[in-house]
């Protein structure tokens, strides 16, 4: 869904988006547009967009992650 306004996270960029669970008005680097959803929501839900787990955390002999 388009929306204009404030970016309901930043509070800086002009929101694009709206988070199809929260309704939070959202700039394109706070949506995650695969899921629909702002990235607060995305991170309750327990993942981190953009952002590669540590290597101790992968299985063995895999060395990258691709959400």
């Amino acid at each position: 869904m388009s929306v204009t306004g404030l970016c309901e996270i930043c509070e800086s960029a002009t929101s694009e988006d709206a988070c199809d669970l929260c309704g939070r008005q959202v700039c394109e680097n706070h949506y995650a547009e695969s899921d629909g959803i702002c990235t607060a929501c995305l991170g309750d839900a327990g993942s981190q967009p953009d952002r590669q787990p540590a290597s101790e955390d992968l299985p063995d002999g895999v060395d990258t992650y691709e959400f």
